[in-house]
């Protein structure tokens, strides 16, 4: 890790798909001050700036100009209230390795977002979630950097207002903030959430966090790819979101879609499954297809690009629409 910057530096093993890309400047600062300084610094000279976290959610081009910044503040620590306990944590503190130290520690909360790949500071962005359990259901608060200034602040759940992989840090705080550390809070309370999938089957009658957390650990191990052997960035498309009505049609020809209703009435569908049905499972076209085990995982097999990735992931989204009326969404960033 260095604060000052790297000329021409090698990103392709900093995204979890693997595609190849430079950074023209790059730097990973450990600390608040190397950060502000390298944020000024940028201001500056002018430079774009780009913040980088563990290039699990994020497509890179074959070239970043300016500055790539990826926050690597290391350090956690508890802080304990009653029978909850907050969780004090940086934002370069890898995400799964936390989630199985608190589940080890007894506390409740973050169990069923084992095995996310990605750092602490990229999180919030896309409100990760899996499990039935979301990111915003235990987080306190958000700190961040203005770029413009460098100035701190803290940002409370409402004021981040997420959504379904959704933030303000996609919207009206785009490249605007730094995320440097996160405030989640967590319970010493036994609260477990078994209700997705087959998870309740995979533990005891009266689990642990950590039981959950590794329960999680093998499903999710049983049906994505590890990045390391295979580049991917874990779900590409969002599990669309559609109008009752829209949800009755499709159900009425495909009546074991799976398919969750909403608060306000809305229907969420089941993308990989939509994909499944075009056929699609373990198709390969070029430097890429769809997962073999796992519809909603396009893969890597090397060699390939950012622009090659975006045509082949549009072919997807053309067939499920073709044949369902059904928009996919992408879900990794575009840097």
């Amino acid at each position: 890790m260095s604060d000052s910057p790297l000329a021409d530096h090698d990103l392709s093993a900093a995204n979890t798909l693997g595609l190849p890309c430079r950074a023209e400047r790059f730097a990973a600062p450990a600390a608040i001050g190397p950060l502000r300084l390298l944020l000024r610094q940028a201001a500056d000279q002018d430079w774009p700036l780009t913040i980088l976290g563990g290039g699990s959610n994020l497509i890179l081009p074959g070239r970043l100009p300016g500055l790539v910044i990826k926050p690597a503040l290391p350090h956690w620590w508890l802080e304990r209230q009653g029978s909850s306990v907050l969780v004090h944590v940086g934002a370069g503190v890898e995400w799964h390795s936390l989630v199985m130290a608190l589940a080890g520690r007894g506390l409740w909360g973050t169990e069923n977002l084992a095995l996310i790949p990605g750092f602490c500071g990229a999180a919030p962005i896309q409100n990760i979630g899996a499990y039935g359990v979301e990111l915003c259901e235990v987080l306190e608060a958000v700190q961040v950097l203005f770029v413009d200034d460098g100035r701190p602040a803290v940002l409370t759940p409402q004021e981040c207002a997420f959504g379904y992989r959704d933030s303000i840090f996609k919207g009206e705080l785009q490249g605007r903030v730094v995320i440097t550390g996160l405030i989640l809070r967590l319970s010493r309370v036994a609260s477990p959430r078994l209700s997705y999938g087959d998870l309740a089957q995979r533990v005891g009658t009266h689990p642990g966090p950590l039981e959950v957390a590794e329960a999680v650990c093998a499903i999710r191990r049983e049906k994505l790819p590890d990045p390391a052997e295979l580049g991917n960035a874990g779900s590409f498309f969002k599990n669309p979101i559609v109008e009752r009505q829209r949800a009755e049609e499709i159900l009425s020809s495909w009546p074991e879609v799976p398919h969750f209703e909403l608060a306000d009435g809305r229907v969420k569908l089941a993308a990989g499954w939509l994909i499944d049905q075009c056929g699609l499972k373990g198709w390969r076209s070029g430097h890429f297809g769809v997962h073999d085990r796992q519809a909603l995982v396009l893969v890597h097999f090397g060699g390939g690009s950012a622009a090659e990735l975006l045509a082949f992931a549009d072919r997807v989204v053309e067939q499920v629409q073709a044949r369902f009326g059904v928009v996919l969404e992408r879900e990794p960033r575009l840097a």
